[in-house]
């Protein structure tokens, strides 16, 4: 028996490197990168610029996933219940965080999921149209207060994150103004253009034509700093101290991916960002490269629910 349970142990023993060279092969075959919105997206088009440089980096195919749906919550659950074995993961933007303080989710959406890196990130914008009465930010509040509900300001949508950053900014300068969700960013900005709404906010690109032709007033970047692309138009905290909101892609894995994998991933994703092309691609997109740690990672998606939450909830929001 002693001699069994010797021999036992011996082949126990000298499996465990064969195991460990087993794990360290990742990946064997095609990973998949769900992204939780349709083609064309800004999760959409980092995904895809990245796909093949991970495909070539670790030499097995990163096939791109639409799984669209209810905001993005859909493909997020496929992600967060696939097996974590590195075979799976998911590139969303910073909607992500909204949609976990609209929704009453499935998922754990921060306990769910092993961040890898936050992989772009930049500022929206605050425009208005001409016919407003002001010509800056300072003039744009004091507008608002003495004159409330007034002035309309268009988004995306209810529960949009563009919503919700004018909510936030409402809140903030105690401010009020007549909400009109639109069905996408698209007729948002052609709201704002023809005068049907008199304020809203989205990307830098989106605007950045209309801007230099006059058809709309830059108010505000987002972001507590102001954008490198756009240096003359101050950012938000510069007149609401403690106003912050960065739009952000990144990626991450189901909870219980192997720290190795996450490591790998992330480590690769560093070095692709710091690639000129990829620079290129992004800030004409709007984002500028923004490689985290998974740590870092984690601690936004946390803090962006925790602030979206607590702004849905003063400002008693509702989807339509």
């Amino acid at each position: 028996m002693k001699r069994i349970s010797g021999l036992l142990l011996l082949t126990l023993v000298a499996s465990l490197p064969a195991v460990h060279a087993q794990s360290g092969k990742w990946p064997e075959r095609p990973v998949r990168v769900i992204v939780p919105f349709p083609p064309g997206g800004s999760p959409d088009v980092v995904a895809r610029l990245l796909a093949p440089r991970l495909s070539e980096e670790f030499g097995q195919q990163f096939v791109v996933d639409n799984r669209t749906g209810a905001s993005g919550t859909i493909g997020s659950e496929i992600a967060v219940r696939a097996n974590p074995d590195g075979y799976t993961l998911a590139v969303v933007p910073s909607s992500y965080a909204t949609s976990a303080a609209l929704y009453k989710l499935s998922y754990d959406p921060v306990r769910g999921i092993a961040p890898i890196a936050m992989i772009a990130a930049g500022p929206s914008i605050l425009v208005a149209h001409p016919s407003v009465k002001a010509t800056n930010l300072k003039e744009f509040i004091e507008l608002l207060r003495a004159q409330p509900r007034t002035l309309n300001f268009g988004s995306s949508g209810s529960g949009t994150t563009p919503h919700l950053m004018v909510e936030l900014f409402m809140q903030m300068t105690r401010t009020e103004m007549v909400h009109v969700p639109y069905k996408g960013a698209g007729p948002s900005v052609a709201g704002v253009i023809g005068g049907q709404i008199q304020v809203t906010v989205g990307s830098v690109p989106a605007f950045i034509q209309h801007l230099k032709s006059g058809r709309v007033r830059a108010l505000a970047v987002t972001t507590e700093q102001r954008s490198p692309a756009m240096p003359d138009v101050p950012a938000m905290a510069e007149f609401v101290p403690g106003y912050s909101v960065s739009g952000w892609n990144g990626m991450w894995a189901p909870a219980g991916t192997p720290k190795e994998i996450v490591s790998r991933l992330n480590q690769a994703l560093g070095r692709m960002l710091k690639q000129p092309d990829i620079q290129e691609r992004l800030r004409a997109s709007g984002r500028e490269p923004a490689h985290s740690t998974p740590e870092e990672f984690a601690r936004v998606i946390a803090r962006d629910i925790a602030m979206w939450s607590k702004v849905v909830k003063s400002g008693n929001i509702k989807l339509e």
